[in-house]
This record gives structure tokens, C-alpha cells and sequence, in this order.
């Protein structure tokens, strides 16, 4: 069993992958295997709109970030979704990376369960998790919580480590990720939708 996280910071040892490590450490503890793929500093192509993988099922777009956590959707039990606050928001190369994966291939994730996490110096937090909620809550995804929002602080690369309620909290999310998978794993199969998708639109 295997959980995917994703580093939403372009700093690839920075505040957010040692948030995601202190969740992947939980995690490996209670016997799930995680690999964390960080975003980095090469430019992140956003959606727009050809809407190609409808027919395909995969983003038109040839980019290694997109094909390296593609490949691996089918077989990942659990996604962690982590980001620095950039403006009260995720950075945006991830939302650009997280828009064209939820729009083609949000199907190998659906019933899988999902959590975020967001980094800040000191406000902000609270946006960041709500715009990373969604991607999660739209796609029929348990959202794992932890006992508290799951954010840490720090600015300077290290600062996350002297938060102490911060990493609890993220220890504990880890904690609840591992077992929400494995309740996943060993429960029933998801409901199959009976009836089609209904979509209203307001301009006509």
C-alpha cells in the first residue's frame, strides 16, 4: 500500500517538504509505503481547456511532472496534497498541475483518501487548506483530517521543526491517512453511481 505526496514548494528541501516528511514518517510507521514528488522550479503549464483527455483520459500536454504522478494513480491508495502560502493561497504552479490532474484523470482517484496541508509564515493558512479542500471534496475522496487544521508555521527552511503543536498535528494526520487507507482497502467497493450526472448551467 502506497500513498503519493505531493510538495507544492519549489524549494525541494524547504518548510513543506519537511511538513510532508513528518506526515510520510507517521505513515511509513503504520505500515504505508509514500513517495513525496516535489513541483520544483521549472514553469508548470495550466489548463487550457482542449479538452483532449476527454477522449484520452490524460492531459494533452507532454510534461514529466504530470506523466511521473499519472503513471502512478492507479496503483496509490492516498494522496497528501501539501503547499507553501503564497498570498493567502497554494503556490500556483501546483494549482496549475492540480487542475489539469483532477480534470483528466480525477476518476483513478476517486474514493482514495485525501488530505492537505499548508505551510505559512504566519496567516493565510486557512485559504490555502479551503482551495486545496476542493480538489478533494469534488471528487468523491475521504477528506482526512488530524485533531486540529492541518497547518504549521515557519518562514527560514527548519522553522516547521520548532512548531511543536504543528508537527503533532501533522504526526497525527499521518496516523489517520494510514488507517482511513487501510479501512479503504479491506471495506467494501465505493457506491456505483445509478443515475447520470445531472449538469445545470445558467447561461443558455
Amino acid at each position: 500500500m502506497k500513498a503519493l505526496l505531493i510538495n507544492g514548494s519549489p524549494n525541494a528541501a524547504g518548510n513543506t517538504y519537511q511538513a510532508l516528511a513528518m506526515v510520510a514518517a507517521a505513515m511509513n510507521e503504520a505500515g504505508v509505503d509514500t513517495e513525496i514528488v516535489q513541483v520544483g522550479t521549472a514553469a508548470v503549464q495550466g489548463c487550457i481547456g482542449c479538452r483532449r483527455c476527454l477522449k484520452t483520459g490524460c492531459c494533452g500536454m507532454k510534461d514529466e511532472l504530470y506523466h511521473h504522478i499519472y503513471e502512478q494513480l492507479e496503483e496509490v491508495g492516498g494522496i497528501v496534497i501539501g503547499s507553501p502560502t503564497y498570498f493567502a493561497g497554494p503556490n500556483g504552479s501546483l494549482c496549475a498541475l492540480l487542475d489539469r490532474l483532477y480534470y483528466s484523470a480525477g476518476a483513478k482517484l476517486a474514493y482514495k483518501p485525501g488530505a492537505t496541508l499548508a505551510v505559512a509564515r504566519r496567516g493565510g493558512a486557512g485559504t490555502t487548506l479551503d482551495r486545496l479542500n476542493k480538489y478533494i471534496t469534488y471528487n468523491n475522496q475521504p477528506l482526512v483530517s488530524s485533531f486540529y487544521w492541518n497547518m504549521i508555521y515557519g518562514m527560514r527552511p527548519g522553522e516547521v521543526q520548532m512548531d511543536a503543536e504543528g508537527a503533532q498535528t501533522l504526526r497525527h494526520l499521518g496516523q489517520n491517512m494510514a488507517w482511513m487507507m487501510q479501512c479503504v482497502a479491506a471495506g467494501p467497493k465505493p457506491p456505483v453511481a445509478e443515475e447520470p450526472r445531472a449538469w445545470t448551467h445558467f447561461i443558455r
